[in-house]
């Protein structure tokens, strides 16, 4: 365990830096009490992995360039293009600016004199003869370029003056009104081929909205590339380096391990080899594009819509692997795309190109100085290896099969030339499913190590599946759950994450690493939400959701104390609701609709003979309309279409109805357990582009799957739909023959896991109380004898609150609790997460 995640009892009062210090006091034991947690202290649980806790990075959300990478000058080699995106230009970020009205011309060129093969544009300036400047201004990311007034900015530029005479470039750093920022900088180009000048800013004033410009003088013409300015304070003072703000809201996570660097942009686009200027400009991310010197790496167009610069390239993501203490885990691609795309490419050559290309990632990780791709690394800096254990191959692909069929040639190719690295596999984009069963049978039959598991899921499938891991074989491969999140930021969402966490440590002999996802996100232009930082071009702030994992980071222990805890009574009551029938980018039909309660009493009948009076939409989606006695939503586009019928407090029912698919990409949704328009349960038959069938739980909009198969749907085809609901009890009958059925889990708010801290013995006594009520509730610790006062770190807050960059309603408070004993009472608030750290006495 490393030395950051302890503190000493005791100092509640100072963390608080003169904040006021609450001391609750526990009291004695009483039978009156709402919960109890029984620990006990003389039995040994499940040790918990030094990396239980990490991050991934994926250049999603303008994560990197924008973001964590710390350039502030946005397209500075010219390299966008609306073959990436249909908004680029290869000027875009870019304005052409003349100083003194003189005359010139900037001219974006594509051709042999360029600075280098990967880099294909530059910038060709004409400039005026007559005492005048010309050149170019860049806005920077969002609102513009961000400085701080007596801070340092470094600028560089690579240039060239072909003529007989060199052309003098003059820098200047200014906000949007003009103002200046910084005293300008003269730089003295020579003539003749490219050459890298340097000079530096320094910020008089502080502003959001810089402006960079670079103009030339003195007639003839001038090359310009690479046009770059990076703020002096970086993380850790590395050159080109990170941001350091956000590097440092992820170092203060601790994390165990870092992930990167995706992902989709990992097994998603062209996987071809780089072939000079002409290179696909929509690749999958691979490392041997991302390394060497910065003007010689490419711009690739990103999988999630904008441009990357890969200068935040694989040798930054090993340095700042090392720089947090982090087990570095890279992810390569695995040739079966992924994400949507759903391709497996069938091209040996290409497959064992890639496989090569993984066996000298690690030469580049672990080689010595003088092997080839070690050799790089070393001129990179780093003489010394960065000690890589372990490497992912491939990313959630949705053909787990031919994914597999690629994924052992990996393996066996590592294992082979590395024994030692640990080859981490996937089972999918989901947390069930056919795609998710496949891939855990395969994992299980050749034996993978680890498996990396993903799933966004809602607030309520987290408060109910804290049992997950605990039927998992403890025999099989290790868990690896490298993406998760409740589908939103607010602390509702933070309190079943945390609930859920207490079960992945609770099984920390099967799950051994986790990590949220997405991790980053800049709030003027994001494609993922919900994220754990969010930043703007001044500032970042942590997420509800970042502030549980860094206590559970901070508070992990060494390992499992065995704890039970009593349930929550009234949790779990029946499923209770309307009934509905909606469409997924699909035109479908629906007649003889029939709701009969458990004692046959018919609550809705309807074919449609006489209109569709008794339904309702949901939705502005789709166009409802009755034709020929039946009910049909006639477009084939619209993600949810629904109409509902019935009462939200219906129960124990019978739902039948005959459903035909008339055109489109997906099947038909037949709703039961309807409470509103984000609330309710699904039958999607013919769904993901119909190859397989599901029943989801939407809760506050965010969908899980509950159950699932790959059965399809033919269009045309009118098919005889029955589901059974009986309490929480569900069973579903597709053309009369039982196609599945599930017990609905009960969200259960309140939950606990107790952890040792081996070397100072402190009890850690994490409780997650998610409910309007506060949870008095008895502690018992048996034998174990403790100190009379203890630490308690709580997060409360209202469950709607979000932390924005100008407000943190969701921030720890440190107090001491007193009266503690082997038996004593204590009182969980509502809406709270609690790490309490009793010391043992001597």
């Amino acid at each position: 365990m490393r030395a950051n995640r302890r503190r000493p009892a005791g100092t509640a009062c100072a963390l608080l830096a003169g904040l006021l210090c609450v001391v609750p006091t526990a009291v004695p034991a009483s039978a009156a009490t709402d919960y109890g947690i029984d620990i006990d202290t003389s039995a040994t649980g499940p040790q918990i992995s030094d990396r239980m806790y990490g991050i991934f990075l994926e250049d999603i959300n303008h994560a990197a360039d924008g973001g964590l990478y710390a350039e502030l000058v946005q397209n500075r080699s010219f390299e966008y293009s609306t073959a990436d995106n249909e908004n680029y230009t290869p000027m875009t970020a870019w304005e052409e600016v003349a100083i003194g009205n003189a005359p010139g011309n900037a001219e974006v060129v594509n051709d042999d004199g360029r600075l280098h093969e990967r880099n294909r544009n530059y910038l060709h300036l004409a400039l005026p003869a007559d005492g005048g400047e010309y050149g170019v201004v860049n806005s920077g990311y969002s609102t513009g370029i961000t400085v701080a007034e007596g801070k340092k900015y470094d600028f560089s530029v690579w240039a060239k003056a072909p003529g007989n005479a060199a052309a003098p470039l003059t820098v200047r750093l200014r906000d949007a009104q003009g103002e200046p920022l910084a005293e300008q900088l003269r730089i003295e180009t020579d003539k003749g081929g490219w050459t890298r000048y340097t000079g530096t800013l320094t910020a008089t004033s502080s502003s959001t909205t810089g402006r960079l410009s670079v103009t030339g003088s003195g007639g003839g013409s001038l090359s310009l590339d690479m046009v770059s300015l990076f703020p002096r304070d970086t993380f850790k003072g590395r050159d080109n380096g990170l941001r350091a703000d956000i590097a440092e809201k992820i170092a203060a996570l601790d994390p165990g391990f870092a992930r990167f660097p995706g992902g989709c942009l990992v097994n998603t686009g062209s996987h071809e080899a780089y072939e000079g200027p002409d290179w696909p400009r929509e690749r999958s991310y691979q490392w041997k594009d991302t390394v060497g010197p910065v003007e010689e790496r490419a711009t690739n167009h990103n999988f999630w819509g904008y441009n990357q610069s890969y200068g935040l390239g694989y040798y930054e993501y090993f340095q700042f692997a090392e720089d947090l203490g982090a087990m570095p885990l890279p992810v390569v691609p695995a040739l079966v795309t992924g994400c949507g795309e759903d391709e497996a490419t069938d091209d040996p050559e290409l497959l064992q190109r890639h496989i090569q290309d993984t066996l000298d990632l690690i030469e580049f990780a672990n080689g010595p100085a003088d092997s080839e791709w070690g050799g790089v690394r070393a001129e990179m800096g780093h003489p010394e290896p960065f000690g890589l254990t372990h490497v992912q191959v491939g990313n959630e692909e949705n053909l787990p099969d031919a994914f597999f069929d690629r994924f052992l040639r990996f393996r066996d190719a590592i294992e082979e030339e590395y024994p030692g690295i640990t080859v981490v596999g996937n089972s999918g984009p989901s947390s069930g499913g056919t795609v998710f069963e496949r891939a855990w049978d395969l994992n299980r039959e050749h034996g993978v190590a680890m498996v990396d598991e993903h799933y966004y899921n809602s607030p309520e499938w987290f408060l109910a599946n804290n049992d997950r891991y605990d039927s998992y074989d403890r025999e099989g491969p290790d868990v690896y759950l490298g993406e998760f999140a409740s589908q939103g930021n607010r602390f509702s969402n933070a309190l079943a994450e945390a609930a859920y966490m207490t079960g992945l440590e609770r099984n920390a002999d099967v799950v051994k690493m986790a990590s949220y996802a997405p991790l980053l996100a800049a709030e003027w232009d994001t494609q993922w939400t919900p994220d754990l930082i969010w930043f703007d071009n001044s500032t970042s702030w942590g997420s509800a959701n970042y502030e549980v994992q860094r206590l559970f980071s901070a508070n992990t222990g060494d390992r499992v104390v065995p704890s039970t805890a009593t349930g929550t009574p009234g949790v779990g009551g029946p499923i209770t609701g309307a009934v509905g029938l909606s469409t997924w980018n699909t035109s479908a039909e629906y007649d003889d609709v029939r709701v009969t309660s458990a004692d046959g009493e018919t609550l809705l009948a309807d074919d449609f003979s006489s209109g569709a009076d008794q339904w309702s939409h949901t939705t502005d989606a789709g166009n409802w309309a009755v034709e020929d006695g039946a009910y049909v939503q006639t477009e084939t586009s619209g993600e949810n279409t629904m109409v509902t019928a019935g009462d939200s407090d219906w129960n124990d029912y019978d739902l039948e109805v005959t459903a035909t698919k008339r055109e489109g990409a997906e099947g038909f949704l037949v709703g039961f357990g309807v409470q509103g328009t984000g609330d309710y349960y699904w039958w999607n038959l013919g769904g993901w582009n119909n190859t397989q069938s599901a029943v989801e739980r939407a809760s506050d909009g965010a969908k899980s799957l509950v159950v699932a198969d790959d059965t399809t749907v033919e269009a045309g085809r009118a098919y005889d739909v029955r589901i059974e609901v009986r309490g929480r009890e569900v069973t579903l009958y597709l053309d009369g023959e039982e196609w599945n059925s599930f017990t609905a889990p009960t969200p259960e708010p309140f939950r606990q896991v107790v952890a040792r801290d081996e070397q100072t013995g402190e009890l850690m006594v994490k409780v997650v109380n998610a409910q309007d009520e506060a949870a008095r509730t008895s502690v018992d610790l048996g034998s174990a004898r403790v100190e009379p006062t203890a630490e308690a770190t709580v997060l409360q807050a209202d469950p709607g609150a979000r932390n924005t960059a100008a407000d943190r309603p969701v921030s720890p408070e440190t107090s001491t609790v007193e009266g503690v004993d082997s038996t004593f009472t204590h009182t969980f608030p509502a809406h709270s997460i609690t790490f309490m750290r009793l010391t043992p006495q001597d």
